[in-house]
């Protein structure tokens, strides 16, 4: 059964909390879409707080169904907007500053992460419009990062804040994007000069196939709250969380040292299929899940809350803004980052 949180009754924001669902705020008044703005602006400091105390918080009722709204709304919420950078798959570009969802196919999930954990600097705030909803599936479910690190093992938990982990990519022609399209890059030079600010090791292979290694820490400190959390993409880009069918294919045609991405332990030991599956199974007793529905709005804080997809059926378009961006040096993070600047 859904209860209200009386916290924010006063300021007249319904927000419902039920188990296994993330904060649902719905707007009882009628909202025009082009004043969905402007309904923000006027409770930026209450949907900010709810943000902090919950995580996520999923608005309904003011319509954003497109990237303008979208855009809009999210001028109001962010002061300075992320770019993306260093992705795996493609994103379309929906208008100014606003971006679709990853291209993954409709029928293979998503597991859970955190967007760009693995660069020196990464949103703190996702903000997301629903423009089109699935007929079936396609729920982003979202995990607290608190309670993830508080229900992994401790040992686990101890090595990875001791070591960090480290990211291995090998680019290639076949699979996700080009060393040209992760590092927005015309040549080798310029790839090169970006690794060594960003403390990427790059190493260009015979083939001229380029593979690059990168540390960072798996522990850090929201960087408001101070919380810790388990803040990495460990499983999500292990090999371990591939199809079985995906990662024979991906071993056949790449060799073990080849795979598009895997990762490991700080020091390089590779991780196993038993540890991903430790850390999947913590994520999923903590997952929160709310279908989509035309309009919603849904905020996220991206170092408290790891987020998913899961497969689904029909058309599926969602709009993205990366909002305030944190460098993982402010972060008080394990394992320490380099020090050079992104």
């Amino acid at each position: 059964m859904a209860t209200l949180d009386r916290t924010t009754a006063a300021t007249g924001l319904d927000v419902e909390i039920a188990p296994g669902k993330p904060a649902l705020l719905r707007v009882t008044e009628t909202v025009r879409p082009e004043h969905a703005a402007d309904w923000i602006a006027d409770r930026r400091t209450e949907l900010d707080d709810l943000v902090l105390r919950h995580g996520a918080v999923l608005v309904r009722g003011l319509g954003i169904r497109d990237a303008a709204t979208l855009r809009r709304a999210g001028e109001r919420l962010t002061t300075l907007l992320a770019p993306e950078r260093e992705a795996f798959a493609r994103r379309q570009q929906l208008g100014a500053d606003v971006v679709s969802s990853l291209e993954w196919p409709a029928d293979q999930p998503m597991c859970m992460h955190h967007e760009l954990s693995h660069a020196l600097e990464f949103p703190r705030l996702l903000v997301i419009g629903c423009f089109t909803a699935p007929e079936k599936g396609g729920v982003t479910g979202v995990a607290d990062a608190q309670r993830v690190l508080a229900e992994l093992p401790a040992p686990l938990v101890e090595r990875f804040v001791r070591e960090g982990w480290t990211l291995t990519r090998s680019y290639n022609n076949l699979v996700g994007l080009s060393w040209k399209e992760a590092f927005n890059a015309a040549d080798r030079t310029t790839a090169e000069e970006y690794c060594r600010a960003n403390g990427i090791t790059a190493e260009w292979q015979a083939d001229g196939r380029l593979r690059t290694h990168q540390r960072r820490s798996a522990v850090i400190h929201h960087p408001i709250t101070g919380a810790r959390c388990w803040f990495n993409q460990v499983g999500f880009l292990s090999e371990w969380n591939l199809d079985p069918a995906v990662r024979a294919f991906m071993l056949g045609q790449f060799g073990p040292d080849g795979l598009p991405f895997t990762t490991s332990y700080g020091d390089g030991e590779p991780l196993d299929a038993e540890t991903v599956g430790i850390i999947a199974d913590v994520y999923e007793s903590a997952t929160l899940r709310e279908p989509w529905q035309v309009g919603d709005l849904f905020l996220v804080d991206n170092i408290r809350m790891a987020h998913s997809r899961e497969p689904f059926v029909g058309e599926r378009t969602l709009g993205l803004i990366f909002g305030d961006p944190v460098r993982l040096a402010d972060c008080t993070p394990g394992y320490p980052p380099p020090t050079t600047n992104p």
